[in-house]
């Protein structure tokens, strides 16, 4: 699949899950507030339960751009935790090393964020990872690595050209964006991440 045929696919994505997932997604979705296809326009039939949970939990995942399979698996973790499962589901895919790279504003999309990893890019702590769903500790440092900082997409990070369509740096990281480096200061509480999501609803999807 070429860029540009991905990038038409997250347009579309965006306007059946009624969220922009990417930049390039908000101006299409500002032209065509409705849903893709011939009946996008006419107003949404009364949708089952199945449904909406069904649509809520694929918002989710997509803002996160994973598989099914690492959404389950991460479920299955946050049920095992104390509080509430949907704040701690939420927890803990913000701490993906993907999601912080974009957080601290490395990436413009978590396309992107995710190929800086896979890139061997990123380093944690002054050591590669290339495995995007590595889970990031609090006290832990995220940076891009030395030698890639002088590509094009690292120097206009740093010097903050995604500051446009990202929303504010959360307070569960400190970024120092010049220098291409970030540090998860404690554990993300739900209310802070900049997700759009009805956990609860996903919760009641998982445990249908």
């Amino acid at each position: 699949m070429t860029s540009v045929q991905k990038a038409r696919r997250q347009v579309r994505l965006s306007r059946a899950l009624g969220i922009a997932l990417t930049p390039k997604a908000v101006k299409h979705f500002e032209k065509r507030p409705y849903a893709p296809g011939e009946h996008g326009r006419t107003a949404r039939r009364k949708e089952s339960d199945y449904a909406v949970r069904l649509r809520e939990k694929q918002r989710l995942r997509a803002q996160y751009g994973l598989r099914e399979k690492q959404m389950t698996a991460v479920y299955a973790e946050a049920k095992k935790e104390s509080g509430l499962t949907g704040e701690a589901f939420v927890e803990l895919l913000e701490m993906r090393l993907d999601a912080l790279v974009l957080r601290a504003g490395f990436a413009r999309t978590i396309l992107q964020a995710r190929q800086s990893v896979l890139h061997r890019h990123i380093l944690v702590d002054g050591k590669i990872v290339d495995r995007p769903s590595f889970r990031v500790k609090p006290g832990q440092t995220i940076q891009v690595k030395p030698k890639a900082v002088t590509l094009e997409p690292y120097m206009a990070a740093a010097a903050g050209a995604h500051a446009d369509v990202l929303p504010e740096v959360p307070e569960y990281l400190d970024v120092t964006l010049e220098k291409l480096s970030a540090r998860l200061v404690r554990r993300p509480k739900r209310a802070e991440i900049p997700v759009i999501c009805e956990v609860q609803l996903v919760v009641e999807y998982y445990a249908r």
